[in-house]
């Protein structure tokens, strides 16, 4: 049985420990707030009582953190996983993180003899739960066909995209082009609803043409329920799109309406929404718009 330590019990990690524990193998959590493991406890998993305790003896090590400081201090601090972990093993970082960040990751596990995969998902906390996250690895091949038993028992899309650093890239433009997408969804209802165009009728056609995407089937109907519900915070995808600048910005590459949106997602959350979920661009574009949606 693989052996797996677990770093990040979050809204999308505490799920994906669980689906791991069910898909049979040994696995142990670490969470800085220790409440947070007990679900994975109650699931059939092990409490660690330290990021050493999580490391020691696994095969795998998996970490899902906020953001690329987080990691840096789970990784490389002198308790931290590399320095914990036996040679051999392999460190798969699912966190969204900059992808400097993950290529030094890298670099500095391979010193470890430790093997490392860069594997960021998107598919929100629902997928996390039902096991169907999407999964975009960097990393060395044959790492990542040694992982995939591990990947299969969390996502249901599982693409290999290059070397390390290489994940977190492709995530910044799930990432941007998710942002884009949810603003211009936002806009579509408040317009039909100044309209006063039946806006769920509207969206079930709309679903089924050319404008129609994953964001809108799956956002749209919270958003016209005014259900706010983290399944991804404001907070976290203000932060990612903070990544997507900075990677276009060392690339030379031009985002004028990734700018814009990542300007919207700052706004909505210095006006305080940034613990919900961020379909609630929504509320940005009717106080932009005059409109209360109430």
């Amino acid at each position: 049985m693989t052996t797996i330590g677990f770093i990040g019990l979050g809204v999308m990690g505490a799920p994906m420990a669980a689906n791991l524990v069910a898909a049979g193998f040994d696995v142990t959590g670490y969470n800085r707030s220790p409440h947070k493991v007990e679900g994975l406890v109650t699931a059939g998993g092990r409490r660690a009582e330290s990021i050493a305790d999580a490391c020691s003896g696994a095969d795998v090590v998996i970490t899902m953190l906020p953001d690329s400081p987080d990691v840096e201090s789970v990784v490389l601090g002198g308790d931290g996983v590399l320095a914990t972990t036996r040679p051999g093993a392999v460190l798969i970082d699912m966190s969204t993180i900059r992808p400097d960040v993950a290529r030094t990751l890298a670099e500095t596990a391979g010193r470890h003899d430790v093997g490392f995969l860069d594997a960021p998902v998107s598919g929100g906390e629902q997928g996390a739960i039902d096991a169907t996250l999407s999964i975009m690895v960097g990393g060395d091949t044959d790492t990542f066909a040694s992982m995939r038993p591990v990947l299969d028992a969390l996502g249901s899309t599982i693409v290999h995209v290059g070397p390390a650093g290489s994940g977190q890239t492709v995530k910044a433009a799930n990432q941007l082009m998710v942002a884009g997408i949810m603003e211009l969804v936002a806009e579509a209802l408040v317009f039909l609803d100044a309209h006063g165009v039946d806006r769920d009728r509207a969206v079930d056609v709309l679903s089924g043409g050319l404008a129609g995407s994953a964001v809108l089937d799956r956002k749209a109907p919270a958003m016209l329920r005014r259900d706010f519900t983290p399944g991804f915070r404001v907070d976290l995808h203000h932060k990612d799109l903070g990544i997507v600048a900075a990677a276009a910005r060392e690339a030379g590459v031009a985002t004028p309406l990734g700018s814009l949106a990542a300007t919207l997602m700052a706004s909505a959350r210095a006006q305080g929404h940034g613990s919900l979920d961020h379909s609630a661009l929504l509320l940005l574009v009717e106080q932009l718009s005059g409109r209360s949606g109430e």
